[in-house]
């Protein structure tokens, strides 16, 4: 634990949506000799990895079956966890402790994907739980500071870093997405509601169509929490898959802010780029 973390408690409640993070964090709290308790989103979280956890499954809207059983755990602190697609409200399955706060929660689907998150925690904190981040519960998923790869940022991919930074200061307020592809000055990609994956093959495309005239290991991607963002929530997420896109896309290399991006598969992300003689960087925070 680090001197900035919180102490936690066992057991921790991790409401886990889709992707490996869940699990991966559910290891780092069993290494520490805290006990996960993995309240699964159904239709989002894997049913064979959450196996070999204790869990609970709940649909999206059950907000009072999951305060019931997360007192019937005894979990005190909790977290969100994973991937999930915003549902319109139509495809929640309410249930009765959700209607008791029921404008809030109407409330807070009028906000962007943060303010629904910080919504929802709120509504829990209120109902006696602590909400964590993985700061908190597995601070050694977190990026490092600086370069973890062989190939190092070039003047000019630190010019295309400082410029995405800029961009996605720009954007933050409007809660659009974290990440942008920067070539050679240029923005020519904004993650969206399609995500970082999406937005690396889109590049790709644009290569292969002749619209980026650019030579290859050229840009950077740059992936950063927005601004005012609660960091309990929705952290830039990066690893294997984030890197291989980039390198299918044809980029020098990706940046993203220190201690505040989660890297689920750490070694196997460099391993790839070291191949692929690309970067990846952790920046200041």
């Amino acid at each position: 634990m680090t001197d900035d973390t919180l102490p936690i408690s066992s057991p921790v409640g991790l409401v886990a949506g889709g992707g490996v993070l869940p699990f991966a964090v559910g290891e780092a709290l069993s290494a520490r000799g805290v006990t996960p308790v993995i309240f699964a989103i159904q239709g989002f979280c894997d049913p064979v990895a959450v196996a070999r956890f204790k869990h609970h499954w709940i649909s999206l809207g059950q907000l009072g079956r999951l305060t019931r059983l997360l007192r019937a755990e005894n979990c005190r602190d909790l977290a969100f966890i994973g991937t999930l697609i915003r549902p319109a409200l139509s495809e929640i399955r309410l249930d009765w402790g959700t209607l008791r706060v029921l404008p809030r929660v109407w409330a807070a689907f009028r906000g962007g994907d943060d303010h629904l998150l910080s919504s929802v925690g709120g509504l829990l904190e209120k109902d006696g739980f602590r909400l964590v981040g993985v700061k908190d519960l597995a601070p050694d998923l977190l990026m490092p500071a600086g370069c973890l790869t062989r190939a190092v940022p070039d003047r000019d991919a630190d010019a295309d870093i400082n410029k995405g930074c800029d961009v996605l200061r720009a954007l933050g307020p409007f809660d659009i997405g974290q990440a942008v592809v920067v070539i050679d000055g240029h923005v020519v990609g904004v993650e969206g509601i399609e995500g970082t994956d999406a937005l690396l093959a889109r590049i790709a495309q644009l290569r292969a169509d002749g619209r980026i005239r650019a030579k290859i290991g050229r840009g950077v991607l740059v992936k950063m929490p927005k601004r005012g963002q609660d960091l309990r929530f929705d952290l830039p997420t990066t690893g294997l898959q984030t890197v291989e896109g980039m390198i299918a896309a044809g980029l020098a290399g990706l940046a993203t802010v220190a201690g505040h991006t989660i890297v689920a598969d750490p070694q196997p992300m460099i391993d790839a780029a070291d191949r692929a003689s690309v970067f990846v960087t952790g920046l200041p925070a």
